[in-house]
């Protein structure tokens, strides 16, 4: 069997072939390594419950849950583009006079009092600047402000120190609701110190919720940061609000109104399940507490009779 003999040109097109393999390999040897990567990233939050409380070094809100919040974070966007732009033109305004008019560049000053267009441009943007504030603000709290719809309502009734949750369309049961002892939490199970609690709010996601606060001792405030709430629990007066939560998981809140000595220790849980699973728990929740079903799976309607 006769060989080809290798010349230089044919030893440095082997080698080249040689080495490209090799890189080829390691390429597809990477895009696959890259490939698994990316799919265990993306698959493990998806198959994880959603968690609404706040994160070591967070740097901004928590994400939200309900369209609520989804307002409120682009309204803090719109203001943060306001007063930085308002930051950055003051100290480039305070730069350039203390370049432009100190001692050595002006020695003689000027002795002008008034400008009157300088006056009317510094009293006119101040407020068009608020006028841009306050349109998105009121519409913004006008939408707060405005339940339309519900479709269920819950009441939360703020105590010393520990909630009270009343299911009123639902047989009007109602449990209390308090925070889990440290050394009780269970860190496998998911429970977070100072906020995870023996009963959870259960509400369906989708679903327009109104929301009853109040109070029988002082002043509590019931916030869910995800849920752009922040409500006063009044005694002797009904606040309300609402939430429609978007995606099911588990959200936490705390109460933020100084009301005593166990202030930090009434936290707030809600989570959020499909509607099949909320008829579910209504179920359990009405044959623990000895209410007769309505009979029917179904969301109840609070203005059916309007």
């Amino acid at each position: 069997m006769r060989t080809q003999p290798i010349t230089g040109t044919g030893l440095a097109m082997s080698m080249f072939q040689g080495i490209a393999g090799h890189r080829a390999a390691g390429k597809l040897a990477a895009l696959a390594l890259f490939a698994v990567a990316g799919l265990t990233f993306f698959a493990a939050p998806a198959a994880a419950e959603r968690v609404g409380a706040a994160v070591p070094w967070q740097m901004n809100f928590q994400e939200a849950a309900t369209p609520v919040m989804e307002q409120v974070n682009q309204f803090h966007n719109l203001l943060l583009v306001i007063i930085t732009g308002i930051t950055i033109f003051v100290l480039v305004l305070m730069l350039y006079i203390a370049w432009r008019f100190s001692e050595k560049r002006n020695p003689e000053p000027s002795k002008t009092t008034h400008n009157t267009l300088l006056e009317v441009v510094w009293t006119v943007v101040p407020v068009l600047i608020l006028v841009v504030i306050a349109i998105p603000s009121f519409r913004l709290m006008y939408y707060q402000a405005e339940v339309a719809n519900a479709d269920m309502t819950i009441k939360a009734i703020g105590r010393q120190w520990y909630w009270t949750y009343e299911y009123p369309d639902h047989g009007d049961f109602s449990f209390d609701s308090f925070m889990i002892d440290d050394n009780e939490i269970d860190p496998e199970a998911g429970q977070l110190r100072k906020l995870s609690v023996d009963e959870e709010i259960v509400l369906p996601v989708g679903q327009n919720v109104r929301i009853l606060v109040t109070a029988s001792d002082v002043i509590h405030s019931f916030a869910v940061p995800a849920f752009g709430i922040k409500m006063d629990g009044i005694p002797g007066q009904l606040n309300e609000t609402w939430a429609r939560i978007d995606e099911p998981g588990i959200y936490y809140g705390q109460c933020s109104e100084l009301c005593g000595i166990g202030h930090a220790d009434m936290p707030i849980a809600v989570r959020a399940v499909s509607e099949e699973d909320f008829q579910d728990w209504i179920e359990t929740q009405q044959a623990r507490h000895g209410v007769e079903p309505a009979g029917d799976r179904q969301i109840a309607q609070t203005r059916a009779s309007e």
